[in-house]
């Protein structure tokens, strides 16, 4: 596939605003001074450095694409004319970023038409920008990034990830502990678009979780599939339905038949 020539623009924009969120985002990490809330339990934190990233992000698209539509974690939300819609999570793994815990980014995916043509997840802590387009491939830090080759489930390493409600936390505890037996160990990392960053690497052989938003996987998916990853859903549900499971093409199969036996 050749690489889009909009998506290609589109991402050259977000790769500069995500970087002027993650200065912002690394100032209220320094500083470890802001004002801490919980959203949907009590272990759902967003904090004021959240807010101020998005409203940053939110004014830097609008004053360069004012036509275009917002989706973002903290509230931002906006129909579009032009078709094109941008999907941010400001601070991706906040509780991360609470606890002084160096994995948290943010991640900016933009979709035309539904569908995902760019994406950037920029890694505040480690300064690393995870950028693709469609048809453009994957890059870390402007370098080319690729899946792992490993093609052993009993072998892979996998990310995963749990909800902050207690209820769908045990629920997937549950699943987890199932699926356990069936591949080499996991990682919890606390960040949904880290983690596919990490396929996209392979730094991890794969990635699975259940449940998730829009913004925790717009740009992460196109990132991991642009480095070669197979993304897809499981138990009926499609990846774009937060039921991400995210691999090199050799492992997506064999997790997949794992992933459904235990329905």
């Amino acid at each position: 596939m050749s690489a889009d020539p909009q998506g290609r623009d589109l991402l050259a924009l977000a790769v500069e605003i995500a970087a002027e969120a993650a200065v912002i985002v690394a100032k209220y990490a320094a500083e470890r001074t802001y004002a801490i809330e919980t959203k949907s339990s009590p272990t759902d934190l967003v904090t004021e450095a959240d807010r101020e990233s998005e409203a940053l992000i939110v004014r830097a698209i609008l004053a360069a694409r004012p036509h275009d539509g917002l989706l973002g974690e903290e509230g931002a939300s906006r129909e579009g004319a032009s078709g094109i819609r941008w999907v941010i999570d400001p601070i991706d793994g906040t509780t991360n970023f609470v606890y002084g815990i160096p994995a948290y980014s943010v991640s900016i995916g933009v979709e035309r038409d539904g569908q995902v043509i760019a994406g950037v997840v920029h890694d505040v802590a480690l300064k690393e920008a995870y950028t693709a387009s469609l048809g453009g491939g994957a890059h870390l830090n402007g370098l080319p990034i690729h899946v792992s080759a490993r093609a052993d489930l009993s072998a892979s390493l996998w990310g995963i990830g749990f909800a902050y409600d207690p209820h769908r936390r045990g629920e997937q505890a549950k699943f987890y502990d199932r699926v356990m037996t069936h591949i080499r160990d996991v990682r919890r990392m606390g960040s949904a678009a880290l983690d596919l960053c990490r396929v996209a690497s392979g730094q991890l052989d794969g990635y699975w979780e259940f449940q998730l938003n829009a913004w925790d996987i717009a740009a992460g998916g196109i990132i991991a599939r642009e480095a070669g990853a197979v993304t897809r859903g499981f138990h009926g549900y499609t990846f774009e339905d937060g039921y991400v499971l995210a691999s090199n093409p050799a492992l997506n199969a064999p997790m997949l038949a794992v992933l459904d036996a235990y329905r």
